[in-house]
């Protein structure tokens, strides 16, 4: 079994730990700047940001000097928080054999399985941070 982000997902993570990394107070880092340090399209960028912005994790900054910041300190942003601002949060569960929402009267074969794997992910994620990304990144 193979679990993936989404190209939107990946961007995001992207830019937060470019944003970790570069934590200092009132010091931003232009869209184009974390673009080219994280390899996003610089087209693509506004648009993840303006994501993490509206999940009050980013702030940004008009202007010539302006540019986005950690809305919060690394430490207390983890990366199921990112994830979910870029994908949203996962709404009604999906049945896995037939791909349409639960049927909330009956279970598929696979349902607690699957709810299960999916609330350790989600457990998983939400036990790692910005700042623990931006640390074993420099570390390694």
């Amino acid at each position: 079994m193979r679990i993936s982000l989404s190209r939107r997902g990946d961007y995001a993570v992207r830019a937060m730990l470019a944003l970790a990394e570069h934590d200092r107070p009132d010091s931003y880092l232009s869209a184009r700047r974390i673009a080219d340090r994280t390899n996003i399209p610089a087209s693509f960028a506004p648009h993840v940001l303006a994501d993490l912005t509206r999940a009050g994790l980013v702030t940004g900054s008009p202007g010539r000097s302006g540019g986005y910041r950690l809305a919060e300190p690394a430490a207390s942003i983890t990366l199921l928080r990112v994830i979910d601002a870029a994908n949203g949060e996962s709404g009604a569960p999906r049945c896995v054999l037939r791909g349409i929402p639960c049927d909330p009267g009956g279970r598929c074969a696979v349902h607690d399985s699957m709810a299960g794997a999916t609330v350790a992910a989600r457990e998983a994620l939400a036990g790692t941070s910005m700042s623990d990304l931006a640390r074993e990144r420099t570390a390694g």
